[in-house]
């Protein structure tokens, strides 16, 4: 057995590049594992789970490529690293006779004539500094990156406000504008019903309901998931409740959000309390005070629900798979006592974490609702466990777990082993940007575990909702009939497959605790209602530029949408402190 290792300093690929070449070398003759990361701290530690931090490795930098591989023999392990250099240089070769991409924000937004958004998905330290390039060529912003700073984020969406754009972002996953999906977006038939997010996987569940219930969507605008709090006061939201209100092809709004501040959460009703339109409003955890043609609701199941019966006039109906909790918990070992939920939805997640506990008591998380049930590792779960496998931890110089599920079906195989597991509790999110064929992946992984947990003497449910819709590339209920196949119970909604998997913890013993919701107070006045008219115009159709994945200049480009990629490199190679000196330069 021979593991080798390359560091390649201050050299940036994209994390699809990396993904693609990491499998592609995995698959090569005598390789049994390999990594192929940016040097964050969190790769490493994943690097290690994996029995592939070698010393080498443990010195990379955050900026440094790292190359490690376990192979049958010395030559083996070489000859895959040269074959990893090799597939680089070729994916970051551009393609001969290919379009030219401009350089920069500023020539892109010259090149396509109308442009008014930059999709930008670049590593966090760099992203804020492409968005105040965008903002001062004009564009309206969807920030699709993560890890920018609070900081950051005032300063662009108080530019943007200024010059009567929108900043969706930073974190933002989804956006549905005049009839293009963006980002981390379902198929979805056009209709009257409108959403505001500061999540998206929350736009995406309830956006997939309304669809499958017979409603449609007209816009959806995600706001990042702290656009919310005391810092950033709502200044997304409240120009995206305005631009609803002003769109004619929106008959009902729906706001999703977690629990925001009280201050924060008194004006946004204030403003929705002055909509001649319904609204429906999750504020998914929270109490919300009833208000003037307000509607609330518990779930976001229950917010599509709602959303659809005001716009059709009809109350939708989802299919149930049916599964007996009784009978499951019937059938488990009598050390079985935990649920683990591996979720790739941060609202999901957050979700999941406040319907179980109603059925299984304290569940610890990575993301947890009180400090007290946080894991000390997010890799290591205790008792009852919900992970947001798309939190900052895993996601630093990796792909979103959307589009690699690698990851996810490690951790699941673990859970899996573990004799004190009941139920494992999976999300699968389809549409454009999302990984081709997830229930394919994790068919495969489900099918293992069970039968590992079979041959230890275990009965293993696994209990899987799965987001999408008919429209979507991956096909829903293909989707859907692989994973039963592969012996999972498939749920129509998040909130369904909770239930179900809390109910199974509690016929096999586990104790519920109640619910104490947050209780926000009255609406207030709001501040001055923004300028809509240039938001109008991006809701018509979306010209973008793209910064960053060219996977969702595809997926536009497959919906019809014109695009203008930017070729896209980290100013001075990466390397931080010339960045530092830059910065200082342009003061």
């Amino acid at each position: 057995m021979a593991v080798r290792t390359l560091l390649k300093p201050s050299a940036y690929f994209d994390s699809v590049t990396l993904m693609l070449v990491q499998r592609e070398v995995r698959q090569l003759p005598g390789v049994e594992e390999a990594g192929v990361v940016m040097g964050t701290d969190a790769n490493k530690e994943l690097l290690r789970d994996a029995g592939l931090l070698t010393p080498e490795a443990s010195t990379a930098r955050a900026d440094d490529l790292v190359l490690v591989v376990r192979a049958i023999s010395d030559d083996a392990a070489a000859g895959a690293l040269t074959h990893a250099e090799t597939l680089l240089v070729q994916r970051r070769a551009p393609t001969v006779g290919g379009p030219y991409r401009p350089k920069t924000v500023a020539s892109a937004a010259q090149m396509l004539t109308g442009a008014n958004l930059a999709l930008i998905s670049v590593p966090g330290r760099f992203a804020a500094g492409v968005a105040k390039d965008a903002l001062v060529a004009g564009l309206h912003v969807m920030l699709f990156s993560d890890n920018v700073s609070i900081e950051a984020e005032i300063e662009l969406k108080r530019t943007a406000a200024v010059r009567g754009v929108m900043v969706m972002g930073p974190d933002c996953g989804t956006c549905i504008l005049g009839g293009a999906g963006l980002g981390f977006a379902n198929r979805v038939r056009r209709g009257t019903v409108g959403i505001v997010g500061a999540s998206g996987t929350g736009i995406q569940e309830v956006a997939s309901l309304v669809h499958r219930g017979g409603g449609g969507i007209s816009q959806a605008i995600g706001t990042g998931g702290r656009d919310l709090n005391s810092a950033v006061r709502g200044l997304t939201a409240m120009q995206g409740l305005a631009a609803l209100a002003a769109d004619p092809g929106t008959e009902v709004i729906v706001v999703i959000s977690k629990p925001p501040a009280p201050d924060v959460a008194s004006q946004v009703l204030g403003a929705v309390q002055r909509l001649s339109k319904p609204v429906v409003v999750n504020f998914i955890g929270a109490s919300v005070p009833a208000a003037k043609a307000m509607h609330v609701a518990l779930t976001l199941e229950d917010a599509a629900h709602q959303a659809v019966t005001l716009a059709t006039g009809q109350a939708p109906r989802w299919p149930h798979w049916e599964a007996l909790p009784a009978q499951e918990a019937g059938r488990l070992a009598s050390t079985q006592k935990y649920v683990r939920g591996l979720y790739s939805g941060g609202t999901l997640c957050y979700e999941a974490l406040l319907l179980l506990q109603r059925y299984a008591g304290p569940v610890y998380s990575n993301t947890p609702l009180d400090p007290s049930q946080a894991l000390e590792s997010a890799l290591r779960s205790r008792g009852h466990t919900v992970i947001d496998m798309g939190s900052d931890e895993f996601t630093v110089g990796r792909l979103h777990p959307m589009l690699d599920l690698d990851l996810r079906c490690q951790r699941l195989a673990r859970e899996a082993d573990d004799p004190e597991v009941a139920v494992i509790l999976l999300d699968v999110v389809l549409g454009y940007g999302a990984h081709p064929d997830p229930a394919r992946e994790l068919a495969a992984a489900i099918r293992q575990a069970r039968l590992r947990a079979q041959a230890a003497g275990r009965w293993l449910p696994v209990v899987v909702s799965v987001c999408g819709t008919d429209e979507d590339p991956q096909d829903y209920e293909a989707q859907v009939a692989t994973l039963i196949d592969a012996g999972a119970t498939v749920q129509a909604s998040n909130a369904q497959a909770v239930r179900l998997a809390g109910l199974i913890a509690e016929a096999a013993g586990s104790r519920g605790e109640p619910h104490r919701p947050m209780e926000l107070p009255a609406p207030s006045a709001p501040p001055t209602v923004p300028e809509v008219s240039s938001i109008l115009r991006l809701l018509e159709r979306p010209r973008v530029i793209n910064v960053g994945l060219d996977l969702f200049a595809e997926s536009l480009t497959a919906q019809g949408v014109e695009v203008m990629a930017v070729d896209w490199q980290p100013p001075a190679g990466g390397k931080q402190k010339f960045i530092d000196i830059l910065d200082k330069l342009n003061a």
